[in-house]
């Protein structure tokens, strides 16, 4: 599929993974207010690297965002499998113009060299970080994300966590959900859909007759 088509498919399915709405502020944790769009709490990626969520790795980007663990037997798997196919879909935007992040749900154990092992091990390409985190900072973030069940019970065991990808275009504000397990040519067409560079904003004509007024 070449990638004009894989545009106009993108325009034509955007709702793949749920609503596309322009506005992110972040959820609070309960008993919380929240303070703003994004936590911009500190994380490490793979390579030992200090960043900010926001100021070094959202602002101003196209990303999509999964959570994960190493240890997971259930849909992180699948999501990462789905991920590394999506990569060679991206050809040269990743780590240009789209952006993949994982982050782990168990950052006590998941330490920056355990987690650059597990990128090598599935090929992840520059352009995919792992990243992990104070355990605190992640659940926060997790909860600005979108990444919970309203259920407290269900919320808090670690094996029931959402197979869903995040996926946003910070210069517009266009965000959306996709499944993660689902094919790398779905997801894709959501990622397209965010990405205003990949929007045909002027039509043309394809023949001289169409062209004729």
């Amino acid at each position: 599929m070449n990638t004009r088509r894989m545009v106009l498919s993108s325009m034509a399915t955007a709702a793949l993974g749920g609503a596309l709405w322009y506005s992110m502020p972040e959820r609070a944790l309960p008993g919380q207010r929240p303070r703003g769009r994004f936590p911009n709490v500190a994380l490490q990626d793979q390579h030992g690297r200090q960043l900010r969520f926001y100021d070094d790795l959202v602002r101003g980007k196209v990303v999509a965002i999964s959570m994960m663990y190493i240890q997971c037997e259930g849909s992180c798997p699948t999501t990462i499998a789905n991920l590394r196919m999506l990569q060679p879909l991206l050809g040269e935007r990743l780590g240009r113009d789209v952006f993949l992040y994982s982050i782990s749900l168990q950052p006590e154990l998941d330490t920056p060299e355990a987690l650059k092992a597990y990128a090598q091990r599935y090929g992840a390409r520059p352009g995919w970080l792992f990243l992990t985190g104070r355990a605190e900072d992640v659940r926060r973030l997790r909860y600005s994300l979108g990444f919970y069940d309203p259920v407290p019970e269900v919320d808090n065991l670690l094996s029931n966590h959402t197979a869903m990808l995040r996926i946003g275009n910070d210069r517009t504000n266009r965000w959306a959900m996709a499944p993660a397990r689902c094919d790398a040519r779905r997801i894709i067409t959501t990622i397209n859909h965010v990405d205003t560079a990949m929007v045909v904003t002027r039509y043309q004509p394809t023949s001289a007759l169409e062209g004729a007024t």
